[in-house]
């Protein structure tokens, strides 16, 4: 089947039970038992729920992997796997990592011994000279949050593949419909699942999924021990939410190609990041390994004060934290998604204070272009 099919027949889309077309919400927090001896699938929903386990075998599927996990949060997911690392790991990353991976990564998961290299990842070269004996892992995102950069990511996991490493991939720009990192040598895809996954704008989660049994084995015992799981709730939100995964992407990113087209033609524009374009420089790299652009877009303009202009005159766009709902999101990475990096790690990035991020939703390109040229070029 194709994928716009398996996300609407995933094998958790009937209740066997009743035979409802929604997976129910097991809204419950302990399952009764029958013997002392034999407890049944569930106990406690820390370990298990019903509602949970559809999604994250439905993520499962959807990725190419063997086991899936839902977490409280992006955060949650990234931080969990993160575990896997003991004191003395040293660990491999893109260097424009979101923001809040870099303070995870550099303020607390340091404090435990493990440290971090951040390397221009699209560079293969600048990734396998960043290896030491003690690198035991490799972040990696593509697209890049926010400057939209691009890795071969089949050959940046060959690399940490050939020195003993693991291969860890932040998929939430690109989703399993038009990205899947495991079929490309990869071992663990993440997302921030309140983006595109639930699409809503209404869940906050996280999802971390693996192809070997084995590393699903390792981080099944981190969610369980460290329990910040998902609940039921939401849980049933994002399944909801997957089912529309499809057409929301091909719109979205329909419309974010025509928007990147038409900013790259504006004066007032210094640059657009944007994969769909052929000028952006891991455009084929992205064309080979991708499905599609998305429906995330970064650009630069030529002042301050036009920024600031459009950041808080956009109404069709809501200028706040997030990315990937069905409305379209405009934000300011250098005072929202990177605030917790320091300004002179964030320019030594290109992370400036007139870089704008746009997360394009269902509304009419025609409409979104029309108000962001009144306020840029009035």
């Amino acid at each position: 089947m194709k994928f716009g099919t398996r996300i609407i027949h995933t094998g958790h889309d009937i209740d066997p039970t009743t035979g409802a077309v929604s997976i129910p919400i097991y809204q419950t927090s302990t399952f009764r038992q029958e013997s002392v001896d034999h407890f049944g699938k569930y106990d406690y929903a820390r370990s298990d729920n019903p509602t949970r386990e559809a999604l994250e075998e439905t993520i499962a599927q959807l990725e190419g992997g063997t086991r899936g996990f839902a977490y409280a949060s992006g955060m949650a997911a990234i931080s969990s796997v993160l575990l896997l690392f003991s004191p003395g790991d040293h660990l491999v990353v893109c260097e424009d990592v979101y923001g809040g991976t870099f303070r995870v990564l550099t303020q607390l998961f340091s404090r435990l011994g493990i440290t971090s290299t951040f390397v221009d990842a699209t560079d293969l070269d600048a990734i396998a000279a960043a290896f030491r004996p003690e690198t035991k892992g490799l972040f990696l995102e593509s697209p890049s949050n926010p400057l939209l950069k691009i890795t071969d990511l089949e050959g940046a996991a060959r690399i940490a593949r050939e020195r003993g490493a693991i291969t860890l991939v932040d998929n939430t720009f690109m989703t399993p419909y038009l990205q899947r990192p495991l079929e490309v040598g990869c071992d663990i895809v993440l997302h921030s699942g309140t983006k595109f996954l639930n699409g809503h704008s209404d869940v906050i989660c996280g999802f971390a999924v693996v192809k070997d049994p084995e590393l699903g084995k390792r981080i099944r015992f981190i969610q369980n021990a460290f329990g910040a799981i998902l609940g039921p709730q939401d849980s049933w939100l994002v399944l909801r939410g997957l089912k529309t995964l499809r057409v929301r992407m091909e719109e979205s990113q329909r419309s974010a190609t025509r928007i990147a087209s038409w900013l790259a033609g504006e004066k007032r524009v210094t640059r657009v990041l944007y994969p769909g374009l052929p000028s952006h420089p891991g455009h084929a790299i992205h064309a080979r390994q991708s499905s599609g652009p998305g429906a995330v877009l970064s650009f630069a303009l030529d002042s301050l004060e036009v920024t600031r202009r459009l950041l808080e005159g956009m109404k069709l766009a809501a200028f706040a934290v997030s990315l990937g709902g069905v409305e379209s999101i405009i934000s300011y990475p250098a005072r929202m998604s990177h605030a917790a990096m320091p300004p002179e790690e964030r320019a030594a990035r290109g992370i400036g204070d007139t870089l704008v991020r746009l997360s394009v939703g269902l509304e009419e390109a025609d409409d979104l272009i029309a108000e962001m040229d009144r306020l840029i070029n009035g």
